[in-house]
């Protein structure tokens, strides 16, 4: 097949792997706070049906996402919300996910499903955009990943504690993809091109842009400070004697 032999299409399962893990390790989590307290026989199951029922969920909006993001205007909506997500995983958490443990199996898996939906949408977004219309590149890249999310929940979360550089070099990644989506916007793309003909770069990996490379440099410089705002205010409020 012509498609797995072009450089572009590794590079974009490196990406969706790279973007799914980054933003799955909280879904991860999920799943092992919804299963904990049923027995263990019954732990495994839960983990299993409830994730494989997630990963059809997810590979059938992400679909229903690169269709959509054919239409105008909806890779510009699409990419400001990806910056907005990006630029959300250098900003510390205030607190750990309120997710419900269940004592039954369906009620546990049914859990799963709906805590997967709701904190799937940045992955869809952004695996959306990684896969430019390729369903091989998108169905791939979902299964190779998703497992690894799964079962190495907690290497992964430890991984990313111990090195925060993983979590800034996927913060990076998305803005990558939003700058991408941005400027690839059906509404723009010609505009771009007659009027803009030097945004675009040529490379041996294939064609960049500039609004790429800016994408990236935006979500760090701007998370990096929003973190510190945030460090700072929250030491403040410790030095700070109650009233």
């Amino acid at each position: 097949m012509a498609e797995l032999q072009s450089p572009a299409f590794w590079h974009g399962l490196f990406l969706i792997i790279w973007v799914n893990i980054i933003l799955s390790g909280d879904n991860a989590v999920v799943i092992a706070l919804a299963a904990r307290s049923l027995p263990p026989e019954q732990q495994k199951k839960a983990v299993m049906w409830g994730a494989g029922a997630a990963v059809v969920m997810r590979i059938f909006l992400t679909i229903v996402a690169v269709k959509l993001l054919t239409l105008p205007y909806l890779k510009i909506i699409g990419g400001v919300l990806l910056f907005w997500i990006a630029i959300g995983l250098l900003v510390p958490e205030d607190g750990g996910e309120d997710v419900d443990s269940s004592d039954n199996l369906f009620q546990a898996i049914k859990t799963i499903l709906i805590a997967d939906l709701v904190m799937s949408l940045d992955n869809v977004i952004a695996v959306a955009g990684v896969a430019k219309g390729s369903m091989l590149l998108l169905i791939l890249g979902l299964a190779i990943s998703i497992p690894l999310v799964i079962f190495g929940a907690t290497m992964l979360m430890k991984l990313m504690e111990r090195f925060p550089i993983i979590i800034t070099a996927g913060a990076g990644i998305l803005g990558w993809v939003a700058g991408e989506m941005l400027v690839t916007d059906p509404s723009l793309v010609d505009w771009i091109k007659e009027n803009m003909a030097w945004m675009h770069l040529h490379t041996p990996m294939g064609e960049i842009s500039w609004a790429q490379i800016l994408g990236v440099v935006i979500v760090i410089v701007v998370g990096k400070w929003l973190a510190g705002r945030k460090e700072h205010a929250v030491e403040t409020t410790e030095v700070t004697p109650g009233h």
